[in-house]
């Protein structure tokens, strides 16, 4: 991929400006968390973050996400099982974790979601990938509007793949027939030596291009 060079892109003094306390929070202050403090994260606050980031584009407003919050001790008893060696003191220090979902048969709810593409359940019906590949990719996208949104809310979030998909599908999906685990991701509020040093992100020109 041939580089763009900088001159043939917008100026970024050119451009409406963000307001850059935002623009920290959300992003360039804020870090994947590996450590929490014992402040609880409040349901009714959990709820005010999902009623935000359910705003968020989804294809034909299939709204594929589904999300189990653990936070009793009960709960985190049945998540373990299901969490890699490494992870489970993340899990262990988290006020919360959530288990994001895929709802792989989303298509059903178009009657009220989406009754402009009312047409289009037959295809999911008899097209398995193809409703696999838009469930997951737009699960995954509003897991990360939830993301984002919890940290305008003051909290920090450490996202993680390293789990048992089927055993946590069996603890908490009734086995994954319908609604599959997507990742899991502790949030609440971070204590000290709860962030690392952040890695290296890849420059626009590196793996952009304008044609």
């Amino acid at each position: 991929m041939a580089p763009t060079a900088h001159k043939e892109r917008t100026r970024m003094d050119d451009l409406p400006a963000a307001d850059p306390a935002v623009l920290d929070a959300l992003f360039l202050e804020a870090h994947t968390c590996y450590k929490f403090s014992d402040r609880e994260v409040p349901d009714d606050l959990l709820g005010r973050i999902y009623d935000v980031a359910r705003v968020g584009p989804t294809s034909s407003n299939g709204s594929p996400m589904r999300v189990i919050f653990v936070k009793s001790a009960e709960g985190k008893a049945r998540l373990m099982p299901g969490v890699r060696p490494n992870n489970v003191p993340k899990v262990e220090s988290a006020p919360v974790t959530a288990v994001f979902g895929i709802d792989q048969e989303f298509y059903e709810h178009f009657d009220r979601l989406a009754p402009h593409a009312i047409d289009r359940i037959a295809n999911y019906r008899k097209d398995k990938d193809l409703a696999q590949r838009a469930s997951f990719r737009n699960a995954t996208l509003q897991a990360a509007y939830f993301l984002v949104m919890a940290r305008a809310h003051g909290l920090s979030c450490g996202p993680m793949s390293g789990f048992l998909h089927d055993v946590v599908d069996d603890t908490f999906f009734e086995g994954g027939h319908r609604v599959k685990s997507n990742f899991l991701m502790n949030i609440g509020y971070p204590a000290e030596g709860a962030f690392r040093p952040r890695g290296y992100r890849f420059g626009f020109d590196e793996v952009c291009e304008i044609i």
